[in-house]
Formats: structure tokens, C-alpha cells, sequence
């Protein structure tokens, strides 16, 4: 198993689009990484678009960069509830400072834009937000992934294939994180 030793965090909150959390975690989970949902509230159970629960292990509060590998934003509308929790853009933030997995899909972007890690970086994402995601200084491409270093950015659930290839070859090329 290729990741196995890894752990990623995949954020949670309400109106999650479902496939963007469910086919990365168990993704993740069948290439051998321990995959973690962390959000607002530990023991909180959150649902995803079309009403699919998932109860939170980890809050923000808990949650520190240096104990994961990488973390997995899934879109939604969840990333516009998820960026007004400054503990989880400091998360995203960190993550992505240590040079760990960042991976971000459909309206995931809106996130990155808030952790303010987009700056001169490749990105794609769902196209509603473009203006957001060139605004906060990335630099959009209309691809199914787009990899830049440690970042990896994907457009819709169509993408999810190639979204989570792209994520777990980044994954497998980092050191584990503890």
C-alpha cells in the first residue's frame, strides 16, 4: 500500500457535495493512508448535498498540521461555511506551509482563496468561481487537475479520477509526518 504510515484530514461541514468527500476518503483509505474528517465540532454530524452524513473526528481546535500528511477540501457549499472558521484556514495554511498535500475540488477553491495560498500558484476549479480563484492571485487553467508543487486543484466530481491519482502521487512522495 503506497501510503500506508500517511494520515490526511478531509474537512467537513454542512452542504458538502457528497462524492468530493466520500471517493477521496475511501480512495485514501484503500491506498493504505488513515484518512481523518475534521471540522467545526468533534462528534458533530454533518450532512452533504444530497443528505449523506458524516460525523466529524477532530475539531479545528485539535487539529494540527504537523500531525498530517495533507488535507482534502471537497466543495459544495461547504467551503463557504468552512472559510469563516479562521482555526481552519490556519490549518490549510500550515498544511501548505510545511510543503504537505493540499487538495482542493469544485468550490473548494473558495478556501484556498480565504488561506490566502494562491498567490502566483496553478490552479483549476469549478468555474463559478474563477474570478475569486484569479483574484486571490492564482493562476486558473480549465483542466481536470492541475498539480503545482504540493497543491493539487480539480474542477467537478468528473474530475474526481484524476483528482485523486494526482493526490496520492504527491502523498506518496512526501516523508510521513510524524
Amino acid at each position: 500500500m503506497e501510503l500506508k504510515g500517511k494520515r490526511v484530514a478531509v474537512l467537513v461541514d454542512n452542504i458538502y457535495q457528497d462524492m468530493e468527500v466520500w471517493y477521496p476518503l475511501y480512495r485514501l483509505r484503500e491506498a493504505g493512508a488513515e484518512v481523518v474528517s475534521v471540522g467545526l465540532k468533534a462528534g458533530e454530524t454533518y450532512h452533504g448535498k444530497y443528505g449523506y452524513p458524516i460525523v466529524c473526528e477532530k475539531s479545528y481546535d485539535e487539529a494540527r498540521a504537523s500531525d498530517f500528511d495533507g488535507v482534502v477540501v471537497p466543495g459544495g457549499y461547504a467551503p463557504d461555511i468552512i472559510r469563516r472558521h479562521p482555526k481552519a484556514l490556519q490549518f490549510v495554511k500550515d498544511v501548505n506551509a510545511q510543503g504537505k498535500l493540499v487538495a482542493a475540488i469544485c468550490h473548494a477553491g473558495w478556501v484556498l482563496c480565504s488561506a490566502d495560498i494562491l498567490r502566483g500558484r496553478r490552479v483549476t476549479c469549478f468555474f463559478a468561481i474563477k474570478d475569486d480563484v484569479v483574484n486571490a492571485g492564482g493562476i486558473w487553467e480549465d483542466s481536470e487537475v492541475v498539480v503545482d508543487k504540493n497543491l493539487v486543484t480539480s474542477r467537478k466530481p468528473d474530475d474526481l479520477p484524476a483528482f485523486c491519482r494526482a493526490s496520492i502521487k504527491v502523498l506518496a512522495a512526501q516523508s510521513p509526518a510524524r
